[in-house]
C-alpha cells in the first residue's frame, strides 16, 4: 500500500509528459527505490484517507530494473522482484522515458500492434514466439472491433513470418475480404474435403440420428460396416492391417452396400430397423446438393496430402493463411467439418513427429461455439479436440487462437491454458468475472478498465507482453479489413429501389441452395 500527497498528485496532473500526468491514478504506474534498483508497480485501486489527508492505493508489482548512476535512468528491466521496499520508501510518478525502456523489446522476435496507453509513441510489441508458444485468446464484447484486431494481429505475423502455416477457421465469411492479397480463402465451392477423412466418431455424428441404447446399436453396426468397406479399397489391400479410424479412402457405395448386406443377413442380433436408419441418412447426404463439398462421389480419390499441403500451407508460397470460411455449410454438420479440420492438424503433428517440427497456428474464431463449457456442451467431438490441443498442443508445435466474445461460456480449462490474454471491452459482468479468474496476478489493476475501454482498445497480458498493458491498436488499411462493418440503419432506411429484384434474386438462391 502506498500513501500519495494529494497536492502533489495535482501538480503531477499538470505536466505535459502523460505518463507523469497519470501517475498515481488506477492503472497507471509508479516507480520506487530500493537499493541501486527501481521497483515498477501498477495502481490496482484508490481511497481517501481522511486523518491524514491523503491518497490510499494498493499496488501490484511488476518488475525491477537497474539505475544508470549518471542519468538516473533506468534499463535491463525484468518480471519478477528480488528486494521488495521498506515501509516510508518514497514513490515516484513513471517518465515517459522509464516506460520506453520498459515495453523496449528485449531482442526476442516482435511484432508491433499499437500504442502503449496513456504515451503518444511507445509502440506496444507482442513477442511472437511466446504468444503462439502457450497459445492465445482475443476476447471482447460484439462491435468492440475484434475481428479487425484479430486481422491486424494475423497480417503483423504474417509480415514477420511469411513462411507460415495458419489456419483460420470462419464461421460467418468476415475473414475473405482481409486475407484476399495474403492467403487462400477454401470455402465450400473449393474446399473439396473427402469425407473418408473422418474418423469414426466423426462419422457417428454425420450418419447416426439416433440417441440413447439404440445409437449404441447404430455405432456398432456403422462400425462393421465402415471397416469393411474400407479394407475394400486398394490402399487398404497394400497396407496390411487397418482400424475403423484409418484415412483410407472408400466408396460411399461400398459402404451402403455392406449395410444392405449385413441386413439380409439372418445371424444379425436386432431387426432391421437400425440398418435402415443409416442407410436412409447415407442416401440422403449423397443426395443433398448442400452437402456435395464433403460427400461427393469425386472425392474418392487418394487426395490426402494435396488436401493437407492446400490447408496447412505447405509449401506456403507467399500466402501463409488460409481461411476457412464455413458460413456455407450446412449447421448441422459445421461443428463437425470443424472437428476434422482440428483433428486433422492435431495428428498431422503426432505423426509428424519424426520430421523436422513445422509449428502451426490454429485459430477460431467465436469459440465458444466449439468449446463450450458443460452446461452448454452438446458432446460434440469438436469441444474435445479443441480442448485436448489446447492441453497438449504446445508439446507437438500447434498453437490455439481462440477468438470469443462469451468467455463466460468456453470451457473453463481452456481459457486457462491460454498464456496471452487479449481483452477488450466486456459489457457482460459473468464475463469480466471469467477474465478476472484467468488473468495472471500483477494485472489485476487493469481489470476495473475493461467495462471503459474505447473500441479498439485493449490489455495484453501473460506470456506475449513483457509486463501487462493497455494498447490502442492501430489503424488497419481498407483493404486488410475484415468485412464486418455495422450496417447503418438510418442511412440505409432512407434509400429505396430494386426491392422486388434483390427478393426474387435472393429467393432464387435460396431455392437453388447456392
Amino acid at each position: 500500500m502506498i500513501a500519495i500527497d494529494l497536492q502533489r498528485l495535482n501538480e503531477c496532473g499538470e505536466d505535459p509528459d502523460p505518463s507523469i500526468a497519470m501517475a498515481g491514478q488506477v492503472g497507471s504506474q509508479i516507480k520506487i527505490r530500493v537499493g541501486d534498483n527501481w521497483l515498477l508497480a501498477s495502481v490496482r485501486n484508490q481511497r481517501q484517507d481522511r486523518k491524514a489527508g491523503s491518497i490510499l492505493a494498493d499496488i501490484d508489482f511488476l518488475g525491477e530494473g537497474i539505475e544508470e548512476k549518471l542519468t538516473g535512468k533506468l534499463h535491463g528491466f525484468r518480471r519478477g522482484v528480488t528486494r521488495y521496499p521498506v515501509p516510508g520508501a518514497l514513490v515516484y510518478p513513471c517518465t515517459t522515458q522509464d516506460l520506453k525502456q520498459v515495453y523496449a523489446s528485449d531482442g526476442r522476435s516482435a511484432v508491433t500492434i499499437g500504442k502503449v496507453y496513456p504515451t503518444k509513441d511507445i509502440r506496444a510489441g507482442l513477442y511472437v514466439d511466446a504468444m503462439l508458444g502457450k497459445h492465445f485468446a482475443l476476447l471482447g464484447s460484439t462491435g468492440t472491433g475484434k475481428s479487425t484486431s484479430a486481422a491486424l494481429i494475423l497480417h503483423r505475423i504474417c509480415e514477420a513470418a511469411p513462411e507460415g502455416h495458419i489456419v483460420m477457421i470462419d464461421p460467418h465469411g468476415e475473414y475473405s475480404s482481409a486475407f484476399r492479397n495474403t492467403g487462400v480463402i477454401l470455402d465450400v465451392s473449393n474446399l473439396q474435403m473427402p469425407y473418408w477423412i473422418m474418423n469414426f466418431e466423426e462419422h457417428c455424428e454425420v450418419l447416426l440420428t439416433s440417441n440413447g441404447n439404440e445409437r449404441q446399436v447404430d455405432a456398432d453396426i456403422l462400425a462393421k460396416c465402415l471397416l469393411k468397406a474400407r479394407q475394400k479399397s486398394r490402399l487398404a489391400e497394400s497396407m496390411g492391417k487397418i482400424t475403423v479410424d484409418s484415412p483410407i479412402p472408400y466408396l460411399l457405395s461400398d459402404l451402403s452396400n455392406e449395410i444392405q448386406d449385413a441386413m439380409g443377413k439372418l445371424d444379425k442380433s436386432t431387426t432391421s430397423a437400425p440398418y435402415m436408419r443409416i442407410k436412409n441418412k447415407l442416401d440422403e447426404i449423397k443426395g443433398d446438393p448442400r452437402y456435395q463439398f464433403m460427400f461427393s462421389g469425386m472425392l474418392v480419390a487418394d487426395t490426402m496430402a494435396n488436401f493437407i499441403a492446400k490447408i496447412f500451407r505447405m509449401p506456403s508460397n507467399g500466402k501463409p493463411i488460409a481461411i476457412i470460411d464455413v458460413s456455407g455449410v450446412p449447421s448441422d454438420i459445421t461443428s463437425t467439418v470443424v472437428a476434422v479440420l482440428s483433428r486433422l492438424v492435431f495428428d498431422f503433428a503426432i505423426w509428424g513427429r519424426e520430421e523436422r517440427t513445422s509449428p502451426i497456428l490454429l485459430v477460431c474464431e467465436e469459440a465458444h461455439r466449439y468449446v463450450p463449457n458443460e452446461k452448454n456442451a452438446d458432446g460434440n467431438s469438436v469441444g474435445t479436440i479443441l480442448s485436448r490441443i489446447a492441453k497438449e498442443g504446445r508439446k507437438y508445435g500447434i498453437s490455439l487462437g481462440l477468438i470469443t466474445q462469451r468467455p463466460s461460456d468456453l470451457a473453463e480449462g481452456v481459457l486457462s491454458q491460454c498464456g496471452t490474454i487479449i481483452s477488450m471491452r466486456l459489457n457482460n459482468d459473468r464475463d469480466q468475472e471469467f477474465v478476472r479468474a484467468a488473468m495472471p496476478e500483477g494485472a489485476r489493476g487493469f481489470l476495473d478498465a475493461i467495462p471503459a475501454l474505447r473500441n479498439r482498445e485493449c490489455i495484453i497480458c501473460g506470456e506475449g507482453v513483457a509486463i501487462p498493458i493497455r494498447v490502442s491498436f492501430d489503424n488497419l488499411e481498407e483493404s486488410k479489413r475484415p468485412a464486418s462493418e455495422d450496417p447503418s440503419f438510418v442511412e440505409l432506411w432512407n434509400k429505396t429501389g430494386g426491392e422486388e429484384d434483390i427478393v426474387q434474386r435472393t429467393v432464387q438462391r435460396w431455392r437453388s441452395q447456392g
